[in-house]
């Protein structure tokens, strides 16, 4: 029992030294642009999350570049130049329309409109495989399988 509770104990104030960004700004502006800087911002080794709720050692670096950078004077446009020519267009959640950046944006719609013009021809396909009585024509029932199947369709829907 002493040692569980020297244990909960000792590892009480390790929770304590847990690292907690605080950041003094000049005026409330700078503040909200450090939050959507920091929010707009991706952290270059997380797969999908922004600055501001990264917990990794770069993540926390680039937050500390952010607040620099705001408390010397820099807008945004500028920080976020800097962060692209650093770490290139994956730092940014909406990356530029260009030539590297054309499949990301249009791939897509383009496959989508693949995805109809193939069910299109599909389904045309499949309609001239079928004559006007209902019938399939690449069947291999032979004519008088075919009678009987559709004598007993035509039983099941009499009832």
């Amino acid at each position: 029992m002493r040692k569980i509770l020297a244990l909960l104990l000792f590892s009480l104030p390790m929770s304590l030294w847990a690292a907690i960004d605080t950041y003094e700004f000049k005026d409330e502006e700078t503040r909200e642009r450090f939050r959507q800087l920091t929010f707009e911002l991706r952290c270059p080794k997380c797969q999908n999350q922004n600055l501001q709720d990264s917990n990794s050692p770069i993540a926390s670096d680039l937050r500390n570049e952010v607040y620099k950078m705001l408390q010397e004077g820099n807008d945004n446009d500028e920080i976020v130049d800097f962060m692209v020519a650093r770490y290139g267009d994956f730092v940014l959640y909406r990356p530029p329309v260009n030539k590297a950046t054309y499949v990301l944006w249009y791939g897509p719609f383009v496959l989508a409109v693949i995805g109809i013009i193939v069910m299109f021809f599909l389904s045309r396909k499949r309609k001239k495989k079928v004559d006007e009585k209902g019938q399939d024509l690449d069947s291999s029932l032979s004519g008088d399988e075919a009678q009987r199947l559709k004598d007993i369709l035509d039983k099941g829907k009499d009832k």
